[in-house]
Order: C-alpha cells, then sequence, then structure tokens
C-alpha cells in the first residue's frame, strides 16, 4: 500500500463514508494514519461490582455457577442471563435475543467479560457482555476516542484504522542508533500503538517515539537551514566611521548589553555569509537603536535597509526615532504603511526602485508584491512573532542572500528558542539603560479600584500621565468586560472630569490613532484610554502609571508587555491590575507579576499556564503546527532531539549524511514531521 493512495482505496471505504473523511481533512492513507486520537478510554478489570456505575463499560473476570434457561417476554423476545462468580461475589450477565450464546459457556470455566453496567433495582449486572480472549486483553484495556464530525464513529475510524496500519508500509526513518540509544520502539510500532494501544505501557512509549520523532525532524529541518545560510554567499561589509559619530552624539550611554549585542551583529556584517540572528530584549532595554545603527552601517556601505513592525503606530515612531538619529548623516528615510494615500505610495515605490531611498520603515505594506528595491542588504523585523513565517520569508526574499535582523520584546525560554528560532543565531539584550526605576506592580480587587484611579489622578496632578487599559471597545452583554467606550465615558463624568483624557483602539483610522498618540507623547493627554493597540513599542517617557482593567483576561507575557509601556523615563513608575475574576489561578498569576520584573521568569510561568500557541503566537496562518508534541510539556524531549539532530548535521559518518538527505528530500513534499516516506 502507498501511503499518497486516495482513501476511497481502502477496504470499509464507501463513496458515502469517503465524503465524510474527506470533510474531516483524510483525503490520502497518509491522512488518515496521522489523524491520532483526541482521547482515550482506559477499561480496568473491575471485580467488585459495588465500583460499578450504571451505563459504564468494565471488564470482568469470573467464573461461570451457572446457565439459565432462555427467559421468553413480550413481542417473542428471550433473555438469556449466566451467573457468575469472583474474588468479590457473585453477579449475572444477560443478552437479548441472543439465545446460541450460552453455547459458548461452560460450568467452571474462568472468563473475561466487557460488558455495560445495568442497575436493577441495586442488582448491578453486565448488559450484552463480549468475551475477551488473553491474547486481546491488553489492547481491551486502552480504547481510542476520534475527533468524530458528521457520520464518522468511533467504531468506524477504529476498524479501517486497524485495516490500514495492519497492511501498510512504515518504513523507519532515524538510524538505529539513536532508536537504541533512547529505548525507542519502531515507527511502525508506534503508529499501530497510537491507534490500537496494546495496553497504557505501549501507549506511553508509542508518544514518547512519535513525539521525538516529530521534534527531531522539526530541528533536522531548522538546523540544516541554519548551516545553508552559513554556506551561501552573503554582502560583506565594512565597519564605518560614521557608527563611531553616532555613539559619540548619543544623547544616552548604551547598556553592556547593547553594546555585545552590537557587536556581534557588526561581525555577522562583516561575514560572508548572511547575517540570520534574532534579538532577544526585555520591554524597554532598546533593541531598536541597536537596529538603527546597523542600518546605518549598511546605507554607508552603499546598501538599502528596511525595517517591518506589526503596527502602524509602531512603525510611526520607529520613523521619527530613526529621523531624529540619524538626520545629520544625509540619509533618506520613509515611510510606508497601510493608510499612506495611494498617490505617496507610488512615489515611494518608484524612489525605492530607483535607490533614492536608503531606508524605508513600514507595516506588512513593504511585503506587496510591487514593493521593489534597487539594492537591499538588511531587513530588519521588529515583534517578529506577530508576523506569519511566510510574511517574514517574503520580505527577506525580495533580494537573495540579504542580512536578516529580528527583534522581539517577548522573552523566550531558551529550550522553546530551539523550536521557535532554531535557524538563528540569539542575541539577548538582558540590562536595562541606566537611570531606569524597577516599576512596582500591585492588584486591587475591582471594588476597590477607586482609590487606584484616586492615585493615577494625584500622579497627573504631579505632572505625569497615565494610561488605562481595558479589553474590549465596546460594550458586550454576553461577556462582562469592561469596554474602553464605556469606560471613557465613567471616568470623563466622574474622577477624570477635570482632566484631558482620549481615546485609542484598533477600530480608529489611521489618522486619528496618530493624531491621538501625538497629542499624548506632547504631554496634551493626560489619560489614555486604550485597548492593548498601545502593547508594543510605543514609548512616552512620562507616563508612570499603567491601570489594566480585568487583568485576568490577558496572558502574563502580555501584561508584561504592556507595563512595559510605563519606566521609561527617570520617573517612579507603577502598574495596577484589577482583575474582574476571583479565582487562585488568577490570584497566583497576579502575585507572579507582582513579584517580578524578568521577562524571562515571567515567559516561563506564562508558558507552563497557557502553552505556546497562545503565547507567542505561533499557530498562525503559514506556520509549522506539531500534530502530537506539546512544547508546553515535552520540553525534555525537544533538548535531546534537538541534539541529536545537531550531531546528526555536524556528523561525518556515512549512516547519518545519508540519513540526513534522506529526511530532507521527503520532507520537502510532506506537510508533516513523523512519518513522511
Amino acid at each position: 500500500m502507498n501511503l499518497t493512495m486516495d482513501i476511497k482505496y481502502l477496504k470499509g471505504v464507501g463513496p458515502k463514508m469517503k465524503e465524510e473523511l474527506n470533510k474531516a481533512g483524510v483525503f490520502s492513507f497518509l491522512d488518515l494514519l496521522l489523524y491520532f486520537p483526541r482521547d482515550y478510554e482506559s477499561v480496568d478489570i473491575l471485580n467488585d461490582k459495588s465500583t460499578w456505575i450504571e451505563n459504564s463499560t468494565v471488564i470482568v473476570e469470573g467464573v461461570v455457577k451457572k446457565i439459565n434457561r432462555d427467559l421468553r417476554i413480550r413481542n417473542n423476545m428471550t433473555i438469556t442471563s449466566i451467573k457468575l462468580e469472583n474474588s468479590c461475589g457473585e453477579f449475572y450477565c444477560k443478552w437479548f435475543n441472543m439465545p446460541y450464546i450460552k453455547n459458548n459457556f461452560k460450568i467452571g470455566s474462568k472468563y473475561v467479560l466487557k460488558g455495560k453496567v445495568y442497575n436493577l433495582k441495586g442488582d448491578k449486572g453486565l448488559n450484552n457482555a463480549k468475551v475477551i480472549r488473553n491474547s486481546n486483553l491488553d489492547s481491551m484495556k486502552v480504547v481510542s476516542k476520534y475527533n468524530l464530525r458528521g457520520k464518522l464513529t468511533n467504531t468506524f475510524l477504529n476498524k479501517i484504522i486497524t485495516e490500514l496500519v495492519n497492511n501498510v508500509d512504515i518504513q523507519e526513518n532515524i538510524s538505529k542508533e539513536i532508536i537504541k540509544r533512547y529505548n525507542l520502539i519502531s515507527l511502525k510500532d508506534a503508529i499501530i500503538n497510537i491507534h490500537c494501544p496494546q495496553g497504557k505501557e505501549m501507549l506511553i512509549r508509542a508518544k514518547e517515539r512519535l513525539k521525538f520523532q516529530e521534534l527531531f525532524t522539526y530541528s533536522l529541518k531548522i538546523l540544516s537551514l541554519k548551516k545553508y545560510f552559513k554556506c551561501a554567499n552573503g554582502i560583506q561589509y565594512k565597519i564605518c566611521e560614521e557608527l563611531s559619530i553616532i555613539k559619540e552624539e548619543l544623547p544616552f550611554e548604551l547598556t553592556g548589553a547593547q553594546r555585545r549585542t552590537l557587536r556581534e551583529i557588526l561581525l555577522d556584517q562583516k561575514n560572508t555569509y548572511p547575517m540570520n540572528r534574532l534579538v532577544q530584549g526585555d520591554v524597554g532595554s532598546g533593541k531598536t537603536i541597536v537596529a538603527i545603527i546597523s542600518m546605518l552601517n549598511v546605507v554607508k556601505n552603499g546598501y538599502q535597509a528596511s525595517m517591518m513592525a506589526p503596527t502602524e503606530i509602531l512603525a510611526r515612531q520607529h520613523y521619527n526615532e530613526t529621523c531624529a538619529l540619524l538626520k545629520k548623516f544625509g540619509i533618506n528615510i520613509e515611510l510606508l504603511v497601510g493608510s499612506t494615500t495611494k498617490k505617496n505610495k507610488e512615489i515611494i515605490k518608484e524612489k525605492l526602485k530607483e535607490g533614492k531611498i536608503d531606508i524605508i520603515i513600514g507595516t506588512h505594506a513593504l511585503i506587496e508584491d510591487n514593493v521593489e528595491f534597487n539594492k537591499v542588504g538588511l531587513v530588519v523585523t521588529d515583534e517578529q512573532h506577530r508576523f506569519g513565517v511566510n510574511q517574514r520569508c517574503r520580505l527577506s526574499n525580495k533580494e537573495e542572500n540579504v542580512d536578516v535582523l529580528v527583534m522581539t520584546a517577548t522573552p523566550i525560554p531558551r529550550t522553546l528558542s530551539l523550536y521557535l528560532y532554531g535557524d538563528l543565531d540569539v542575541s539577548i539584550i538582558d540590562e536595562l539603560p541606566k537611570g531606569r526605576k524597577e516599576i512596582k506592580t500591585r492588584y486591587t480587587e475591582k471594588k476597590q479600584s477607586q482609590k487606584a484611579y484616586e492615585f493615577a489622578l494625584n500622579e497627573i496632578k504631579k505632572g505625569r500621565q497615565v494610561y488605562i487599559v481595558c479589553p474590549l471597545v465596546e460594550e458586550n452583554e454576553e461577556m462582562k468586560l469592561t469596554s474602553v467606550e464605556e469606560h471613557f465615558k465613567e471616568l470623563q463624568k466622574n474622577i477624570f472630569k477635570d482632566v484631558e483624557i482620549e481615546i485609542l483602539h484598533g477600530k480608529m483610522k489611521a489618522k486619528e490613532k496618530e493624531l491621538v498618540m501625538n497629542r499624548f507623547k506632547n504631554g496634551e493627554i493626560k489619560a489614555l484610554i486604550s485597548t492593548t493597540v498601545i502593547e508594543v513599542g510605543v514609548n512616552v517617557p512620562n507616563a508612570t502609571v499603567m491601570i489594566i482593567e480585568n487583568a485576568e483576561r490577558f496572558g502574563l507575557s502580555q501584561l508584561h508587555q504592556l507595563r512595559g509601556r510605563v519606566g521609561r523615563g527617570e520617573h517612579q513608575s507603577y502598574c495596577i491590575l484589577v482583575p474582574e475574576v476571583k479565582s487562585e489561578v488568577t490570584r497566583r498569576r497576579m502575585e507572579i507579576m507582582v513579584e517580578s520584573n524578568d521577562g524571562f521568569y515571567i515567559s516561563e510561568q506564562d508558558l507552563k499556564i497557557r502553552g505556546t500557541g497562545e503565547l507567542f503566537g505561533i499557530k498562525q496562518s503559514g506556520e509549522d503546527e506539531l500534530l502530537l508534541a506539546n512544547l508546553r510539556e515535552d520540553m525534555n524531549i525537544l533538548r535531546v532531539a534537538n541534539k541529536e539532530a545537531q550531531m546528526v548535521i555536524d556528523s561525518e559518518d556515512m549512516e547519518h549524511i545519508k540519513m540526513k538527505k534522506e529526511i530532507l528530500r521527503k520532507l520537502s513534499s510532506s506537510s508533516n514531521y513523523i512519518c513522511y516516506n
């Protein structure tokens, strides 16, 4: 059987069921193999009938004590019953309209039966029980449960999957050496036991093998990509003298971590292969200035540079900061965002193509097909996890073998970064600029939040500014959450009635958002009532208070990002969390925020609570998704799998070289990392 064969050729699949399987995303034999159970039902031997639950399925042992005469009741229905006994007492098994069943039993013989529990006035027994042979006992203890849609049933899926796994040829695709080192079962045994477990132990081993397989293969792909980059021909840049000038004229001193990261980037730029580097830095650590200096060096070597940000607000902020820092160097800088007028877009695109623009800063508008560079040398992507793989690749593919610098303010646990960014070299800015004071964080119940607003008002009277974050734009009857619009009206009428306050949210037009942000930066607006549109990159040093309504609705990493909008100046800053829901989980999450300003620690805790999909936004369109491995639970497997993959990449052993080539060849036409032969 070929795994690419249409599912209609599998025994037991007719035209109607083929249609049902297609609706579930199953089109080929391989799709069916990878249609893993969503859960498993454990069926243990329960000899004590006092533990039986009515209508549940149990397995029980018993010796036949008596075979009763058939009882004929209404409508010619017959009931066959047998009395059995085990160490816990006596019980009956009954069958309806199956008089022949008694021929399968002998008085004095021991049987194992599986049936549904009935409860007749307190007397429990089994209905329509089936005899289980000893050879099948282990497999009956764990039953697979699948995601069902339409007319699909567990019985049907179990039947056709059993037919498939018993007849298909599943080839091994990792070396015997690795299998032996970690005592892994074969790939075929793993596939069989993930669907039809031969007991709990084999199910555990099947999961371990398939998770290792998936993470090993993914790591091999990513590390091969990294090695390919190191062998590709890139652009060699000289270190221009303007770098010394800009560093001397900065209005602040670079931190040690910034200087270290800049050295690593400049070394990459001097190399013969393209740079592919991730810069991780906690909120407010100063990643942008490092990127600007990197772009300056590229431009002074005769190339163009681009920077892509996820929001217009952040793109405009980067544009303004870049213009201010590089104004004396005679560099042409332009901004290209969604709200740029059609006429100006065409002018900018033409100038970019002709090489009249040195640095272009923008949003996703930069990756449109008709945006062409004249001689691009560096592509910078800010808050990289907010873009899908396809978006990031489309920007870097504007020119072959350009340098790529990606930045994120979401600190990523080291092991997880092996999965998310395994193809990149990593720099960490783990030091905040001098003079920054640690943000003081508190949380308060909703009914006591008035004090938080009184505190914020006092800060405003001192000349400071305030952020207030709400989860919704408009009021929603189904979700009892604080909305920006309703909260704005309430604050405007009451505690902030004599204060200049304004709204900011994603539904506003770009020009409206820009106007509000500029007024807030200039100090005209004292309190900004906003959604999470301010989460990324917004820099207002005079803002010292952040109040977050419905704080339980946000992940820890998102709360940390929001908190990072304050604490950017010389004044003491505060973050006040106002959760609506009272629970032990909410309390613990709020305490984590109170006790730590360390983004890496908070990220680790968030990962434990929420998992990677929500935390880093990796389940985006076009992103690689794991079928079985769970990065929250399988960190140890990822660590080992990545280590083995690196050994294979570095190895000159012929078996490893052959295995690597074969896996990468097959992956080129495969959409999964488990079974691709």
